[in-house]
Order: structure tokens, then C-alpha cells, then sequence
């Protein structure tokens, strides 16, 4: 896959968000789930998986679709970042396993993602399971804007 700036806190962050929200923007819509796009960058900047809402199957979550394409013996894995337009989900109405458990089966030290979880379909607290279980997690709100756009039909009109 292709590469860009390694993941760092400040700009190469912005930019890897900017690149997990321009695929939230390909989601099929749904009327009852979030549009969410991810990117799993390793440390030197490689670009290991992108996914996206509902990419193979209707009820796939971004980061699900991400790390279905990485092998999990990968060992950039333990190196990398996951960036995603939307908090990893805490809980599924979908499927058994959430986000949030998803990332803590792999050896992904690093999350960072751009728009907390509205409490639209469940209560959400994966950013807080990620940093108990001693992941770092950045939560990037200067960002969140093209995000909330991109699931703005849920919402109705402003």
C-alpha cells in the first residue's frame, strides 16, 4: 500500500484523519449506523489496511474492515497507529465483538480518532477501554467537523 508522513502527534495526525474521513465519505448510507472510515499506518508511515463502514458487508464497522486486510502476525502491528474518523465502538448491535475489543485482540499500541461517539444507538466508552487497558489514545476534535458532515443525515436538518 502506499505510504505518507509517519504517525506523530500533530500535523501527520491531521493528515491521516483527513484520509480516514475522506473514506467515512464512501460508506453506503444507513439510517442506523455511523459513516466511519480508517487507516492503520504503520510507524515508518506505510499504509498497512484502509477500511470503511459497510465496505464488504452491511454491518462492517471501518475498523473491522481495516484489520481483516492485515495479517495479525504482522509485526509493523505492534508498532502502528490506528486512526478512525469515529471513536471506536464499545458496544454492537450488529456483531458480537466491538471496535474498541477488536483493537485490543492486536498488538496496535496507538489510537487516534477525530469524533467522539454521539449517543445515537448505544452508549459509547471505547476511548476510555483503550487507555484502561493501556493503550494510547489521542481524540482529535479540530477535526471533527468533515466527520459530523459525513453522517449528517442522521441527524436531520440543523
Amino acid at each position: 500500500m502506499s505510504g505518507g508522513p509517519p504517525p506523530e502527534q500533530g500535523e501527520a495526525d491531521a493528515h491521516w484523519l483527513r484520509r480516514a474521513t475522506e473514506l467515512s465519505r464512501r460508506c453506503p448510507p444507513s439510517d442506523t449506523a455511523f459513516s466511519v472510515g480508517a487507516v492503520v499506518v504503520a510507524r515508518d508511515g506505510t499504509v498497512l489496511a484502509e477500511g470503511y463502514s459497510r465496505r464488504d458487508h452491511p454491518r462492517d464497522h471501518a475498523e473491522e474492515a481495516a484489520l481483516r486486510q492485515v495479517d495479525p502476525d504482522d509485526p509493523r502491528l505492534g508498532g502502528a497507529t490506528v486512526y478512525s474518523s469515529l471513536e471506536p465502538c464499545s458496544a454492537r448491535a450488529s456483531r458480537p465483538v466491538p471496535c474498541a475489543e477488536l483493537l485490543l485482540s492486536t498488538p496496535v499500541p496507538r489510537v487516534v480518532f477525530a469524533w467522539r461517539e454521539p449517543a445515537l444507538f448505544v452508549d459509547c466508552d471505547g476511548a476510555e477501554r483503550l487507555r484502561r487497558a493501556g493503550r494510547e489514545v489521542l481524540e482529535r476534535p479540530d477535526l471533527a467537523e468533515g466527520v459530523r458532515e459525513a453522517n449528517a443525515h442522521l441527524f436531520g436538518p440543523a
